[in-house]
């Protein structure tokens, strides 16, 4: 049987990761498979460096926040970015008046 996974190592590994990966180098060859799988994702998400670095924090406080509620998995970084592209679409923008579905009907 497994041992449960202790949430505060992987929070400390998560932030090593994360700071080692904004400072542009990661310093070591030993990796968790959640660690693989993020760095994976990472690469697959094809961001420029700034954005890239912009989205890493961002998310770093997220995964912080779900490992302080004792959730095990983080949510995958491709599923944070896009969460955050299409949260902006889903409210209409301000400068355009609500039509009214009748005048739409000539």
């Amino acid at each position: 049987m497994e041992d449960p996974p202790d949430l505060e190592l992987m929070a400390n590994r998560f932030n090593r990761l994360v700071k080692e990966l904004l400072e542009g180098h990661v310093q070591r060859n030993s990796f968790q498979s959640w660690e693989v799988h993020l760095l994976l994702d990472l690469h697959d998400c094809r961001l420029t460096r700034s954005r890239r670095d912009e989205a890493l924090r961002r998310y770093q406080r997220v995964v912080d926040r779900q490992l302080e509620r004792g959730e095990l998995l983080p949510i995958r970084f491709s599923d944070f970015v896009g969460r955050r592209a299409r949260k902006p679409e889903m409210a209409p923008p301000a400068s355009v008046p609500a039509q009214d579905p009748a005048s739409l009907n000539p």
